[in-house]
């Protein structure tokens, strides 16, 4: 007896060891399948294997060949925090650009680094946090309160922009092979996210069908079926008492079923944790482990599927099949990856690491840096210097600050090139620079003795760098200089910088000297008396590493800037409703109906530019693609680059609509005194509406539609209108 029983046990084993080797064949068989493959290495895995892999820090399973896997990784505006690499302008100011092409050729670029990067770590056997190919990246959240510190982090406030550059964004990131994927993207944080930080973990944002329909939920949708995004994160907070990491609506009716997402999800990085310990929804780990596996939640950012999830497996919360299910995208993935396939196999695995903030790369930089520079105002076309000048006086805290160029989530260069150095590299010889910070960036200075603005009256013009850095507004944790966890609750300068800058304006006039105030910074900081004192102001945003040579060409001349402000600039807060209001109403230009101080869209040019002729047909069928012409002229002596764009207002709508909304919009270079013909296409869907009972509907009736430099606003300097019928109704997929 004793006999047979160890005979039945050397016979149990060999076959257990021979299905392991048949399964290995067929996913160790690069002939087969992708998706074969995933099935058969999970097939192979015990239970606690599989639950091993499903949050970032994946661990190795020798027996079966997988390597340790680290899935988070950041590349927001460049390969971040893992080395050296191509520092691109913070997301805010690639919004700025109004530009897909050039976000495309960004993220394309990155994720050329970031291959580079992952071959050599990995072959050093380096494999922890930031070295994987999976990234968090983009963030697409509506940056709907500009005191949201991580607003900087987004491509503005406007659904449209903000689907089209996170497309391109996508699409650059995970390359055109059309079997292997160069790196794998993230559209975060699904879906109504947006501050406060200090509430985040616990806040419950409550939103509207048709807020969610108009703002918070199109460019998720446009990265799922447009650009087919690998991954979707969920948010920390709750939507409509739902946590977003565990919600059966947002999760699986919208993201599954009506978008047919087949990628996988992550839950933000502790988010799972929130779901038992801040919100409340449950009051044991494993029951938070089950709810958020329930939804779909694929992998944990975290740890908490490491001990919880198995915990639920063992008490019936969750099955071993439900968990099979869950891995097959993400083992999917890191065959998608390359990961396990012979080095020649994959193409992307021939990208040098050369291409690591290589000459092309920082091209790429100085060009989107120059194309995010908004000017906003240019008293009596003070800029670009006409005259010799002999002497500048550079100063303010952010003149020489590394700081102010990176934003959060950066990669580190050795080229950051500061304002001050970037004047240095470009004013003529001769020219004389002096530099003195002048004042702390966050607080009065220590030393009460002046000698900045004094000495500044001596020089042809003074150019003052001011703003934020990622220091005082950013995510929580990380914007240590900040009391609101990265927010911006008063949304200014710190009063030390603005004192500093109306001591030096009274110094200056006195001498009729210009003023040029260089402001850095990711959010639409209150610019009412920075304005009223600066001869000229330019949005430098976190211009990246060439930020101080593209500002300097832009003062100096060498370049023009076309820059347009992602998002509104109130005059006051009290233009906004209360921070933790997700309503949109008298939120953003679509819904304001004050008069902001900037509005979405606009910034200045050294060129004029004039519109005329607006073909726009007079009548047409619902659901029809309507095709705008117009032409635009540049009636100056300088050569430009014109963002033009076309505004839509719904005049007969039955439901509120946005007052106007972004439909289309072009980038054009116009040489002095040349017109060109454009053409601008409306997306059907920028005709709908979201009914009252919660439908996408067109309906018949007027449109008026506009087509200028910015929105039809005062503000704007040259712009043609036109009305369009449109009859009969249809309705549309949500």
């Amino acid at each position: 007896m004793r006999f047979s029983k160890k005979l039945l046990l050397y016979i149990f084993v060999f076959i257990g060891k021979g299905n392991i080797s048949m399964a290995q064949t067929v996913y160790d068989n690069q002939d087969v399948s992708f998706e074969e493959r995933a099935r058969k290495i999970i097939s192979v895995m015990t239970l606690e294997e599989k639950i091993s892999q499903m949050v970032n820090d994946a661990v190795a399973i020798p027996r079966l060949g997988i390597p340790e896997y680290n899935w988070w990784n950041e590349c927001l505006h460049g390969l971040a925090r893992a080395g050296k690499a191509t520092v691109f302008p913070q997301s805010i100011g690639l919004g700025a650009t109004f530009d897909t092409d050039l976000v495309y050729r960004i993220a394309d670029a990155i994720s050329d680094e970031a291959r580079a990067f992952y071959i050599h770590a990995s072959k050093r056997g380096n494999r922890g946090l930031y070295t994987g190919l999976t990234f968090y990246s983009p963030n697409i959240n509506i940056y709907r309160d500009p005191r949201w510190g991580r607003g900087q982090e987004t491509y503005g406030e406007d659904p449209y922009l903000t689907s089209l550059l996170g497309t391109a964004f996508v699409k650059g990131l995970q390359g055109n092979d059309g079997k292997y994927l160069k790196t794998a993207a993230c559209a975060k944080h699904y879906a109504a996210h947006s501050g406060p930080e200090e509430l985040r973990h616990s806040f419950d944002a409550v939103v509207d069908f048709r807020d969610m329909h108009e703002t918070y939920l199109p460019a998720f949708k446009a990265l799922v079926k447009d650009a087919n995004v690998r991954s979707v994160m969920g948010a920390y907070n709750r939507t409509n008492g739902e946590a977003c990491c565990a919600s059966k609506y947002l999760l699986v009716d919208v993201l599954k079923k009506k978008w047919g997402f087949n990628g996988f999800l992550t839950s933000d990085c502790g988010a799972l944790v929130d779901i038992y310990k801040y919100h409340k929804l449950c009051e044991t780990d494993e029951e938070a482990a089950a709810m958020a596996a329930k939804a779909g939640m694929n992998l944990n950012c975290g740890s908490l599927y490491s001990y919880a999830l198995i915990k639920a497996v063992r008490k019936g919360m969750v099955t071993e099949k439900e968990i099979d299910e869950l891995l097959y995208p993400l083992m999917l993935t890191r065959f998608q990856l390359g990961l396990f396939d012979d080095e020649e196999k994959v193409p992307y695995n021939n990208i040098d690491i050369s291409v690591v903030d290589s000459k092309k790369h920082k091209d790429l930089a100085y060009e989107a840096a120059l194309k995010s520079c908004v000017l906003l105002e240019n008293k009596n076309n003070v800029l670009p210097f006409c005259k010799e000048l002999n002497y500048l006086y550079l100063t303010g805290p952010n003149a020489n600050n590394a700081d102010a160029l990176i934003g959060n989530y950066f990669g580190v260069s050795d080229k950051l090139t500061t304002f001050l150095e970037g004047f240095v590299n470009r004013v003529p010889a001769g020219v004389s620079i002096q530099y003195k910070q002048g004042v702390m960036i966050d607080k009065s200075n220590t030393n009460p003795i002046d000698w900045t603005t004094g000495e500044g009256a001596k020089a042809d013009a003074v150019i003052a760098c001011i703003g934020l850095t990622w220091l005082l507004e950013g995510e929580e944790g990380e914007a240590i200089a900040s009391a609101q966890r990265g927010d911006m609750i008063d949304n200014s300068v710190p009063k030390a910088q603005i004192d500093f800058l109306v001591t030096l304006k009274k110094k200056l006039a006195s001498q009729n000297k210009p003023l040029i105030v260089i402001v850095s910074g990711g959010c639409p900081v209150q610019l009412n008396l920075i304005r009223e004192i600066a001869d000229a102001l330019i949005l430098a945003w976190y211009p990246g590493e060439a930020g101080g040579n593209a500002i300097a060409d832009i003062v100096l001349g060498n370049a023009n800037p076309s820059g347009r402000t992602p998002v509104t600039f109130v005059k006051s807060l009290k233009q906004l409703p209360d921070f933790e209001d997700y309503s949109m109403k008298n939120r953003t230009y679509r819904y304001m109906t004050e008069e902001p101080l900037y509005p979405f869209g606009y910034g200045l040019s050294y060129s004029n530019f004039e519109y005329d002729e607006l073909y726009v047909p007079d009548k047409a069928k619902a659901g029809e693609e309507i095709v705008v012409g117009v032409t635009v002229s540049n009636t100056s002596c300088i050569a430009g680059e014109e963002v033009v764009q076309l505004y839509l207002t719904d005049d007969d709508a039955s439901v509120p609509v946005p007052v106007r909304q972004l439909a289309a919009f072009k980038r054009v270079f116009l040489n002095p005194g040349e017109s060109k013909r454009m053409s601008l296409t409306i997306p059907v869907e920028k005709f709908s509406l979201i009914t009252d009972k919660n439908r996408r509907k067109i309906e018949s009736g007027y449109f008026t539609i506009s087509v200028g430099g910015g929105q039809p606003v005062s503000k704007t300097k040259s712009y043609v209108t036109k009305k369009i019928l449109l009859k009969g109704d249809k309705e549309l997929e949500l």
